[in-house]
């Protein structure tokens, strides 16, 4: 391994220009969701150029997958994952594979949309006219995730260069959507795509995520009645009414974090994200609606639980209110994801740490992550040895100005090729 590697190292060094180029071009194809996906999005010039790369490339199969309603549907029902009512006009997932020598397979998963810019003013440079300044590129979606979608899409490349032939199959699979919920590896996983390990290429700043939390996003709305603010003891403010349900929900919260924890994540939360009631300071507010995210941990929380206990503090606190007692508020999901974790001394595991210890001379960082992400989908879903690992920080997503440290995308084309070897041969 270690004259392989030394190989691959020296042909990275004479081929960063390339990969930079590559990258860069992906950066400048504006692919952002539009309204988190339920709207649309503009994934489909960057999937066509992946397709011209892998062919390029001599892939042994490049497919399209189309969303399905009704994968979602099945989806929702068996695995409470799935966010329905998206317009997928002119969107598709792609999956390119690397046929190889009978090993184990690898695949390595990550999304071609972004988010929007946001105000493009605020940005030092236009976002999709990638740039590199200091050692790092700027632009919209670099981090978050072209830089790991493009960085295992090199090591191929790499390796093909090196002349080392794939002991095992290498899989790519550019999904669309996974900022409206992770639709598109729902849809890849529900139709059958899968591999003997994968590895979704999030940013992780080169530290390797074996944990997430699951999420779930409710909205909470309250009916009030209505009158001149100078005769306010006559109606009822669904504001008010708003408040005291949250005290019920921090109360909760409260509970939770002295019942669940985890070695490798924070506690459980609850945040008030979003709230509207009122139509003027003159007048009694008859309508209130927040919206809340609950992130929650694997093992002892699950889905069913939260929404259980998450609601049941909703309606207690309902019962000791007049009001609230005959006008309960409606409660809804709207994106819900669930938990990810893999057994830390599982082979898979392993296997990355020595590939990691090969490329980089030293052992990786094992950690957990706040945030969810599409390894939920491929643990949980697909039930493959799952773990997630990129180049870039976390911090950098949904950045303005966001930017990707090329060192750390060099240094991840040369961790996934080691990765390839070590784990598919065996």
């Amino acid at each position: 391994m270690d004259a392989k590697n030394d190989r691959l190292k020296s042909i990275l060094d004479k081929k960063k220009d390339e990969y930079a180029l590559q990258l860069s071009q992906l950066v400048a194809i504006d692919t952002h969701v539009l309204g988190h996906g339920i709207d649309g999005g503009l994934e489909q010039k960057g999937q066509e150029y992946l397709i011209k790369l892998f062919e390029q490339m001599n892939a042994d199969s490049i497919v399209k997958d189309f969303p399905s309603e009704e994968i979602l549907e099945k989806s929702l029902n068996l695995y409470n994952e799935g966010n329905l009512g998206h317009n997928y006009d002119g969107r598709f997932n792609v999956y390119a594979t690397f046929k190889g020598n009978g090993g184990k397979s690898i695949m390595f998963n990550g999304h071609i949309d972004t988010m929007p810019a946001g105000d493009v003013n605020k940005w030092n440079t236009p976002p999709h006219e990638p740039i590199i300044k200091n050692g790092k590129m700027y632009g919209l979606g670099v981090c978050d995730m072209k830089g790991g979608l493009m960085a295992s899409i090199m090591a191929v490349d790499l390796l093909k260069e090196a002349g080392i032939e794939l002991p095992g199959d290498v899989i790519i699979t550019s999904v669309i959507d996974e900022e409206g919920g992770g639709n598109g590896s729902i849809i890849a996983a529900m139709n059958g795509q899968k591999a003997d390990g994968v590895v979704v290429c999030e940013p992780t700043n080169l530290e390797l995520v074996i944990a997430h939390m699951g999420f779930i996003f409710f909205k909470i709305e309250i009916e009030g009645l209505a009158v001149h603010s100078g005769m306010k003891w006559v109606g009822v403010s669904a504001i008010e009414k708003a408040v005291k349900i949250m005290n019920a929900i921090d109360e909760l919260e409260h509970k939770w974090l002295m019942q669940h924890k985890h070695i490798l994540l924070p506690g459980p939360s609850s945040n008030v994200g979003v709230i509207n009631g009122g139509v003027a300071g003159s007048t009694v507010a008859d309508y209130c609606c927040f919206k809340t995210c609950v992130h929650y941990l694997p093992g002892s929380m699950n889905h069913e639980k939260v929404v259980k206990e998450y609601t049941g503090a909703i309606y207690r606190a309902c019962e000791g209110d007049d009001w609230l007692k005959d006008h309960k508020p409606r409660v809804s999901i709207y994106q819900a994801g669930g938990p990810f974790e893999m057994e830390k001394d599982h082979e898979f595991v392993k296997s990355f740490e020595r590939a990691y210890g090969s490329a980089e001379g030293k052992e990786i960082k094992i950690v957990g992550s706040p945030s969810g992400c599409d390894a939920r989908v491929w643990k949980n879903i697909a039930k493959c040895p799952t773990v997630q690992f990129g180049p870039g920080s976390p911090s950098q997503c949904h950045a303005i100005n966001e930017f990707i440290d090329m060192e750390q995308y060099f240094k991840s084309i040369l961790i996934y090729a080691n990765l390839i070897l070590e784990w598919c041969q065996g």
